[in-house]
């Protein structure tokens, strides 16, 4: 099921991903099916939905998460969706993050603003502007401040963060930290799993909106 608004690598590889669905545990896809009727609901009631990810530092899952959500909806061709991500706090973008993503096609260039928290701007649809990444608080701009979905993808800001002021939904999808192995001969292993991990769920919550 290519699209051909996709970039041609991250479409292949989205191709591939689909067929690991049956890889997901039961209990698992049952709360992803959570954030599909989320989303339905808003389609169904004509608005767009806003997702925000939020992980501790906006350093890495939350942007996996984020990206991964936006290529699921243009794979499937659905509805205009609005996704966003952030954190507890901001600090940068992880640099093996972004290699993870450029490894599986998107591509991404480095504004060289900011070394501290550098802005990248990621590209996977041929049509599209690219989207401009940087680590930011989940409140913070262009973050919308209500009606929107917060999806928490690790448990320290799951458990730091007890009320998201202004979501109408909220879930706990957690995946663990490919940080733990930074700096070893198998962080790019790692990151590699956390990426395509993230993508196949993320993929299976599209695949179930209209199915």
């Amino acid at each position: 099921m290519s699209n051909n608004r996709l970039l041609a690598d991250i479409s292949k590889f989205c191709d591939e991903v689909v067929k690991e669905f049956d890889e997901i545990p039961e209990v698992r896809q049952s709360d992803l099916l959570k954030l599909t009727q989320y989303i339905r609901s808003k389609f169904d009631n004509d608005e767009i939905p806003k997702l925000i990810v939020i992980c501790t530092h906006n350093s890495r899952r939350s942007h996996l998460g984020q990206v991964w959500l936006s290529v699921a909806m243009r794979y499937f061709d659905l509805p205009n969706v609005q996704t966003f991500s952030g954190g507890t706090e901001a600090t940068a973008f992880n640099k093996r993050a972004v290699e993870a993503l450029q490894n599986v096609g998107f591509e991404i260039t480095d504004t060289g603003q900011d070394s501290s928290n550098p802005t990248y701007f990621i590209k996977w649809d041929q049509k599209t502007p690219a989207y401009q990444a940087f680590s930011k608080k989940y409140d913070s701009s262009p973050n919308p401040r209500e009606g929107f979905a917060a999806i928490m993808v690790c448990s320290e800001a799951d458990q730091g963060c007890p009320v998201v002021t202004g979501a109408d939904f909220r879930i706990f999808l957690p995946y663990e930290d490919p940080k733990a192995l930074d700096g070893t001969e198998s962080e790019t292993v790692k990151y590699a799993e956390r990426c395509r991990q993230i993508a196949r769920e993320m993929l299976f919550v599209a695949s179930k909106i209209y199915a």
